[in-house]
């Protein structure tokens, strides 16, 4: 060793490692990502032809345009260097964050400024760019590579969350367990309806169609999938913290119901904004039992780990009849 040089200690050693792993792991979520989506758009390689063209060659439309060796490696191995950059700058945030937990805001600051990063490349495009590339499936894109670094991280840094969140983590494990189900339930409700009137999966396809302007259906009905169950998780979450708190204050199983009501409310008001026609395509009930149904699977849930605050409710209820 030359003189002078330092060699890195375990520490640094082990947080570089796990930045670099990190960052693999978002770069490949993102590429496979964006091959089914193009896969599935008829399309293979269109993403990385596009963007590989735009950064080497400043070809800023897709016209004409096809699948190329070049763009496309040039383009792989600039997405992966990105990510491992990201990922070693969100290692160290993260051992950081262990000795000083009020620092993994920095850390959430970090993926929101990466997601902002990434559309604002995107708005430098051009309008025919932006929509070839469409704007929801980089941020599911993105979505996707954030929570399978988050699960790497929070994997090597097991004690983190539970300094971070302490006795709410039961809290929102059952709340993305409720959202999950929620969602598992209307899911399973329009593919039994779709599958009665003969056009299994018509469903999805026709809400990716309307509320994600997807050009292609089976694009628009996996992206509008992800984003279904996404929403119901955040749902979720919100529900089980209302249902934590009428622990204490039963009253608060009242905004647990308003939050219910305006849930599908939002929906129906989010349809009749973005695409009024969808209703008559699918019948309006059907949409409203779906959401009875995921409410009524969402409730069970949450009183099947809360006994006492049912029985509560159960006979507070008995004496005032």
């Amino acid at each position: 060793m030359a003189p002078g040089a330092q060699r890195m200690n375990p520490g640094e050693r082990s947080v570089l490692r796990e930045g670099i792993v990190a960052g693999l792991i978002g770069a490949a979520i993102v590429a496979i990502w964006f091959f089914v989506f193009d896969l599935l758009r008829g399309r293979p390689f269109l993403t990385p032809t596009l963007l590989g063209s735009f950064v080497f060659f400043g070809v800023n439309t897709p016209a004409g345009l096809d699948p190329a060796p070049g763009p496309i490696l040039g383009y792989t191995v600039l997405h992966g260097l990105a990510f491992v950059a990201f990922g070693v700058v969100a290692a160290t945030m993260m051992a950081m964050s262990e000795r000083e937990p009020a620092l993994f805001i920095a850390f959430v600051i970090l993926f929101a400024a990466f997601e902002v990063f990434f559309f604002g490349v995107l708005s430098v495009l051009g309008r025919a760019m932006q929509t070839a590339l469409v704007w929801w499936s980089v941020l599911i894109g993105n979505l996707l590579a954030s929570v399978a670094m988050l699960w790497y991280f929070f994997r090597a840094h097991r004690a983190l969350p539970r300094s971070l969140i302490g006795s709410w983590g039961r809290v929102l494990r059952e709340g993305i367990v409720a959202g999950l189900l929620g969602a598992a339930v209307v899911a399973l409700w329009f593919f039994a309806i779709d599958a009665i009137q003969g056009e299994a999966l018509r469903t999805p396809r026709l809400l990716g169609t309307a509320l994600l302007r997807a050009a292609d259906p089976n694009a628009g009905m996996i992206a509008y999938t992800v984003l279904h169950g996404v929403a119901f998780i955040g749902f979720g979450v919100i529900g089980a913290l209302l249902i934590e708190g009428a622990e204490r204050q039963p009253l608060l199983v009242f905004a647990l119901v308003i939050l219910f009501t305006a849930f599908e409310i939002f929906f129906f008001g989010a349809v009749i904004i973005m695409a009024s026609w969808i209703l008559d395509e699918l019948a309006g009930w059907t949409i409203f039992v779906g959401n009875i149904l995921a409410a009524a699977a969402m409730l069970a849930y949450y009183f099947k780990g809360h006994r006492t605050l049912a029985r509560r409710l159960t006979q507070a209820w008995a004496e005032e009849d």
